[in-house]
This record gives C-alpha cells, structure tokens and sequence, in this order.
C-alpha cells in the first residue's frame, strides 16, 4: 500500500469495520494526531475511540473522500439509533503510512447520540 487514496481507504475501511489492529497498521508510530475533543489523543485512544463509535454505530458510510497529493480529506456519517453524527477527518500519508491526522467532531450530537462514549470527568 503506497498511494494516498488506498491508504486511507484501508484505514477508513478497517476502524468501519471494528478491526482496530488493521488500522493501527497504517498509522506511523510518530504521527501527529489532534481532535477536538476533550481528552488528550495519541494513536491507540484514536483507534479505540473510532472502534467505539463502529461498535455502537447502527451504521458509518464514507460520505466523501479527496485526495490530493499526500493529503485527505474524509467526511463520515455516523448513524446512531436516534440520530447521525458526522466526523471530519484530515489525514497526511508518507512513505505509505499515515503520518497525521486532525478529526473534527460534532461533539454535541456525538455526546446526544452516543450517550457514554466520551468519558465524563
């Protein structure tokens, strides 16, 4: 896997279908990762966060993927029992890994139709 495009379809693939070590693969050890969440983020409680969300998820569809060059852009609807969620992402792929990700968030839906999911402190 080298391109920017079947990168990030593998990984957008993997964590969609609650396989979180397929897409741990992909992501460089030294990658950059910011969200707009509460909490901080590195690799492993991005992943286990987007495992969460496809385990609770009635559904998650890649709305909208652009590639150009070694960036992506990726829009994913996330549909909950009582609502959807949408989720933007940003990603950078080097050398076939992705180096960096920034994840946008609606937080308010996500906390209104994915009741416990984010940690409360």
């Amino acid at each position: 896997m080298s391109g920017t495009a079947e990168v990030v379809a593998f990984y957008a693939q993997s964590w969609i279908n609650c396989d979180p070590r397929a897409a741990r693969r992909v992501i460089a050890g030294d990658a950059e990762i910011e969200w707009n969440l509460d909490v901080p983020v590195d690799d492993e409680e991005l992943v286990q966060t987007l495992d969460r969300i496809a385990a609770f998820a009635d559904s998650v569809t890649v709305v909208s993927t652009t590639c150009v060059d070694d960036r992506a852009a990726l829009v994913y609807d996330c549909v909950a029992p009582f609502g959807t969620v949408r989720i933007a992402e940003f990603v950078t792929v080097a050398d076939g890994a992705i180096s960096g990700i920034r994840q946008v968030y609606d937080v308010v839906a996500l906390r209104r139709y994915f009741p416990g999911l984010l940690d409360d402190d």
